[in-house]
């Protein structure tokens, strides 16, 4: 694994690891972890104007160093242009499903270190449905964007929890080199 990387960006399917990812990665590489979800959010779930999004989305872009998890497709396109290494997380919807309802358990009522300020956690039908949806269009579209980039941008598609325990292995290792 290279081991010159400083803007990594991480995306996949609610409930995939994106967050626990980019933890892990953070503490091995020490780069910064930024989670898109605080630029899309105003306190109680509210949806931020589309370009103060797309100006603060930029702006954390364009930073030397960071480690980006989530998908927002309205600034996928920008951030991978700028990412030394993409990680797709493509679980299987079952677990994502199960870790989405044991963090909506987990947080109830309260925030999420993921999620902005003011965005309590709670259970909403709306977004696991969007959960169960996710591998037929979500994931389609997500294959189709990662198809259209660069052969050489470094891309790593993680399919199971032992091959994101076997990536963070290797970037561990590469680390201590």
């Amino acid at each position: 694994m290279q081991n010159t990387f400083h803007r990594i960006m991480i995306i996949g399917g609610s409930g995939s690891g994106k967050t626990s990812l980019a933890r892990e990665i953070a503490k091995i590489t020490k780069l910064p972890s930024v989670h898109i979800d605080w630029f899309y959010y105003d306190p109680g779930w509210q949806l931020r104007k589309h370009d103060l999004v797309q100006k603060d989305v930029i702006q954390a872009a364009n930073e030397p160093e960071w480690i980006m998890e989530g998908n927002h497709t309205s600034t996928m396109k920008y951030r991978a242009s700028l990412a030394d290494m993409i990680i797709f997380l493509d679980i299987a919807t079952p677990i994502r499903l199960v870790r989405t309802l044991r963090r909506s358990l987990q947080y109830r009522g309260r925030n999420r270190p993921d999620m902005a300020d003011g965005c309590k956690e709670r259970f909403d039908l709306r977004f696991f449905r969007h959960v169960l949806r996710y591998r037929s269009q979500g994931r389609v579209r997500t294959l189709a964007f990662l198809q259209s980039l660069p052969a050489a941008k470094l891309k790593y598609h993680l399919k199971s929890r032992r091959e994101v325990q076997a990536f963070i292995q290797s970037l561990t290792n590469s680390h201590q080199s």
